[in-house]
């Protein structure tokens, strides 16, 4: 190994190492929750409380039963919040821009917030600004937004397995989209803030047949990590950044050696 090479080879490596561990941020204090107080444990095939009564967008008592009448997407958040309810949403709107099913026929979605505090007015608000996101004709039926007592939204998200926990003013919480029969049977999760059109659209028949299917990809927990400071997932660039740019040097090793290796192979011809 030549000095040049040595030189470089540990400048590659030393920034791998300080990409792997200088913190972008502050650090933050350790998560004051348990797995088992926050996340998502699917409750595939399990029935949705029904009767379960919340308000509309114009303050009307409506119950679930009065809703669900087709496939249905469930998504669980709360309007004030400043961190992933907000990527979530836009990935929502994104998704049914772009899926061959036909929102307010092949399927609906349901958005209901868990915090108490919110109410009609602002769930208006928020269906408003989505629904001027969608660019096809979709009926403003197909996109709910509900409020409810604090009691009521707790049991629907316990029905489906969304665990959430109070921190201060905000929450700690999961970001997925759950996917419900016609009957209120739970048939699928996914998990992250965007969703492919063919994944959302296979979803909504098996939910139309009743068929709960296993989730297969949670990559929210591969790539994306909680920042109890933002309150949001975030994508773990110090760690893929270091990966790369020690899978780069092992590259690099590998084609100087296999050249050193031809240069002396030809000068011993």
């Amino acid at each position: 190994m030549t000095p040049a090479f040595r030189r470089l080879f540990l400048s590659l490596t030393f920034a791998a190492l300080a990409a792997n561990s200088a913190p972008l941020r502050p650090q933050a204090a350790p998560p004051t929750f348990s797995p088992e107080e926050v996340g998502i444990n699917e409750k595939l095939g399990a029935t949705i409380p029904l009767d379960l009564e919340l308000k509309d967008e114009d303050g009307k008592r409506v119950t679930l039963r009065q809703l669900i009448d087709k496939p249905t997407i469930l998504t669980l958040n709360y309007f004030r919040c400043a961190g992933i309810c907000t990527p979530q949403l836009g990935g929502v709107a994104e998704v049914l821009n772009r899926t061959e099913a036909v929102p307010g026929r092949d399927f609906q979605v349901l958005t209901v917030s868990f915090d108490e505090r919110d109410e009609p007015e602002v769930a208006a608000q928020k269906r408003t600004n989505y629904l001027g996101e969608i660019k096809r004709p979709m009926p403003p039926t197909a996109w709910r937004f509900l409020t409810g007592p604090g009691a009521t939204t707790k049991a629907l998200a316990d029905a489906v397995g969304f665990k959430f926990k109070r921190d201060r003013d905000d929450f700690v919480h999961a970001a997925a989209i759950i996917f419900l029969s016609p009957k209120g049977q739970v048939t699928r999760y996914m998990y992250g803030v965007t969703y492919l059109p063919a994944d959302l659209q296979l979803a909504a028949q098996e939910a139309a047949r009743g068929e709960a299917q296993p989730t297969i990809n949670k990559f929210l927990k591969f790539c994306f990590s909680y920042d109890p400071v933002g309150r949001r997932y975030v994508l773990n660039t110090t760690t893929i950044g270091a990966t790369f740019i020690i899978l780069g040097a092992l590259v690099f090793v590998f084609a100087l050696t296999r050249q050193g290796r031809k240069t002396k192979s030809e000068e011993g011809q």
